[in-house]
């Protein structure tokens, strides 16, 4: 005897009679057009607030698919292969689908990676309507990118990038990103009889004037935080200003200190503050309590005036005058110095610099996932060719002589789309959730312009030419950079799932410097592996004292640490910090306070 077939349709909580809904689709029908209208009324006079939609294809997209599609079509039969295997699978998959359906048998079919979130609703298992869609889904997404991946004839640069932009189409596609394929909305949908989708237009309008037209999701409640109040807020003065950065210098929490100070220059592309979150993952706190006296630049956010800004102005007025400053606010004859990702690549051209010139008053570099050769520059390099980067340079022309902060925050959150857009666009706009406080996320959120003279050379000379690697291939004030010059003690911290400064790139950087090097490698990503602090006891660390040809042999013979890689820094460190000294509040050395930390630079916000 066959077994009938089970009701097997997505579970929702009945909200009453047909009738009934239908009243409650055309009460959102009407409340949405209002909501429209008067956001069309309110931006319709105001021409910034155009759509970005019609913009050119600035990242040269459409050619490198087109070059994609010649190819394709020059070997045929693969294709007709690969349409095959897909009409195949599917055929598999329905025959799975309808044993399901009317005995309850079949096999488990296509799985979501266990590390996949989207799929982490119930009914993505448990309902075999959400389970036929989740694995139709799986199995295109598949097909999709294993068929473009397979295509020969490609040049490294365009197979990546038709890569990456295919895996943005698909995680678009997914079917968690649309009301009526997401269970979890259709369940919210039903409880509150359609109010969370009138919520989540009213946030979606929100987004968009906040970002004058351009979608800005709000990733978080930017009310519930205050520079210099519950972020950022580790005591300390500003000893030391000029047109590109605030120095801040912080109250020691010992009542002696190590000879030698710490100056920390965090990437200009973001705000310091990320080492100074909440006193429990504070970086700058943790150092003070390890008796070190902190320094930390805070860079300007630039504007029109400062379009001719260079890199070099970046070292001289930057890396340069920092170092001078803290010199001088100490007394000490050295100081360490710490780059973070991208001041980490003006960390070591300065140094390079200072050689040259006979300075000696740098004790030891330590470098935060940062990349010195761009040969290899994992995800990023996607958004970097020649044609690209004219058309930034246009752009940076067009907006007054800078980078738009929310160019660089777009990019950056294309690489860990599923996390960083398409996570908030269900929370916020299907779901209708208030964005949750997350001091990480506000600060992800406080994006900063770029000059253009700094960043056209930034891009061209270190990611197109990688010429940072060539004794002399770049000049800065007159002097030729060789970084194999370079031989102050260094330590280099790089992240395992670093997608932004891969440690495979990073590690590069032990072959191109001077003097005893120790690589370290950290669990995690590029800020999550960085702001690891011991109290969190997360992640582990990796450490190996003997050279390696390649990263992938440095990790084989690699001993595993629990815990932070912060104490190991400090035992490194504190042997080359001097003798012990008394501590000195800020501002009563030779340079006098300004004003409290955290400064007033670090305050200005770009959207």
């Amino acid at each position: 005897m066959v077994n009938q077939p089970q009701s097997d349709t997505p579970q929702v909580p009945a909200a009453g009679s047909p009738e009934e809904w239908a009243g409650i689709m055309t009460g959102i029908a009407e409340r949405s057009q209002r909501l429209v209208a008067d956001f069309i009324a309110r931006n319709a006079s105001n021409p910034t607030q155009a759509s970005h939609l019609g913009m050119a294809d600035s990242m040269n997209i459409g050619a490198a698919f087109m070059e994609l599609t010649t190819k394709m079509l020059e070997s045929p039969d693969k294709l007709i292969d690969a349409q095959l295997g897909l009409w195949k699978d599917y055929m598999e998959l329905w025959h799975s689908a309808a044993l399901k359906m009317f005995n309850g048998t079949g096999g488990p079919g296509i799985q979501a990676d266990p590390t996949d979130r989207r799929f982490k609703d119930d009914a993505w298992r448990d309902n075999q309507v959400f389970d036929f869609i989740k694995q139709s889904y799986l199995l295109t997404s598949r097909w999709m990118q294993s068929t473009v991946g397979s295509v020969e004839g490609l040049d490294t640069k365009t197979k990546r990038k038709v890569d990456f932009f295919t895996k943005q189409y698909v995680d678009a596609l997914a079917p968690t990103n649309f009301a009526m394929t997401n269970p979890e909305v259709l369940r919210t949908v039903a409880e509150t009889k359609g109010e969370n989708l009138v919520k989540g237009l009213e946030r979606l309008l929100a987004d968009l004037e906040k970002g004058k037209g351009r979608l800005r999701v709000s990733m978080t409640d930017e009310t519930a935080f205050q520079v210099g109040g519950n972020v950022a807020a580790t005591p300390g003065k500003v000893v030391f200003q000029n047109r590109m950065f605030q120095l801040i210098q912080y109250t020691p929490t010992t009542a002696e200190v190590h000879e030698v100070p710490i100056v920390i220059m965090p990437p200009w592309i973001n705000k310091f503050y990320i080492l100074d979150l909440r006193e429990r993952n504070s970086l700058v706190k943790w150092l003070t309590d390890q008796g070190y006296t902190t320094f930390m630049v805070s860079w300007v956010n630039p504007d029109e005036t400062m379009a001719e800004t260079s890199f070099e102005d970046y070292m001289l007025e930057g890396a340069i005058a920092a170092k001078d400053a803290v010199l001088a606010a100490t007394g000490s004859k050295k100081t360490h110095m710490v780059g973070y990702c991208i001041g980490g690549t003006l960390l070591a051209s300065t140094l390079a610099y200072l050689k040259a010139k006979g300075d000696d008053t740098v004790a030891s570099a330590t470098y935060f996932v940062t990349m010195l050769d761009f040969k290899e520059a994992g995800d990023l390099g996607v958004f970097i060719d020649e044609e690209q980067v004219k058309g930034l340079e246009k752009r940076m022309d067009e907006a007054g002589g800078f980078l738009d902060a929310a160019d660089m925050a777009t990019t950056f959150n294309l690489l860990r789309s599923n996390d960083l857009i398409w996570s908030f666009v269900i929370s916020n706009y299907l779901l209708g959730k208030e964005p949750f406080p997350f001091d990480l996320l506000y600060w992800n959120s406080d994006s900063t312009r770029m000059p253009k003279a700094m960043h056209s050379f930034y891009l061209r000379n270190m990611y197109l030419e990688n010429n940072m690697i060539k004794p002399g291939g770049i000049k800065l004030d007159g002097v030729p950079i060789d970084l194999s010059t370079v031989n102050v003690p260094a330590y280099m911290i790089s992240a395992r799932e670093d997608h932004i400064a891969p440690w495979t790139s990073t590690y590069a950087g032990t072959k191109l410097l001077g003097g005893n090097i120790r690589f370290v490698l950290s669990g995690s990503g590029h800020i999550a592996g960085v702001v690891n602090p011991p109290s969190a006891n997360k992640y582990n660390y990796w450490t190996n004292d003997k050279k390696a040809k390649t990263p992938e042999d440095w990790l084989k013979s690699a001993k595993e640490h629990a815990g932070s890689w912060w104490t190991d820094w400090d035992a490194w460190l504190a042997p080359q910090s001097g003798a012990k000294v008394q501590a000195r509040p800020p501002g009563k050395g030779k340079l006098k306070a300004i004003e409290d930390a955290p400064g007033s630079y670090v305050k200005a916000r770009a959207v």
